[in-house]
């Protein structure tokens, strides 16, 4: 799996301030640019470590489920982590009920 394009890591940033101004959300004291620093910080670590996290995976899924498959997965448990709240933003992104 390759780092994101330059293109891909500023539509995720045009999303997350979107996403962050529709819900009022108060911000730390961040810039733009800092955010911006932080999304590709973040897409070159996952690049980093996703042998150690395949790794981690049990079988038959660390064989057998595509890389979409492994992506999404992390995505959703990172999400209900951070706050069961974001619920309703995996809703969204996965088109599916959660509950």
């Amino acid at each position: 799996m390759a780092e994101l394009s330059t293109e891909d890591r500023q539509r995720i940033w045009r999303g997350l301030m979107r996403y962050w101004s529709n819900a009022r959300t108060t911000l730390a004291d961040y810039s733009k640019a800092d955010l911006q620093a932080a999304i590709n910080a973040t897409d070159i670590w996952i690049d980093d470590n996703q042998v150690a996290y395949n790794s981690s995976l049990p079988n038959p899924f660390k064989t057998q489920a595509t890389d979409a498959e492994k992506s999404l997965m992390f995505c959703a448990v990172t999400m209900m982590r951070m706050s069961p709240g974001l619920a309703n933003l995996l809703r969204r992104a996965l088109g599916v009920e959660v509950d």
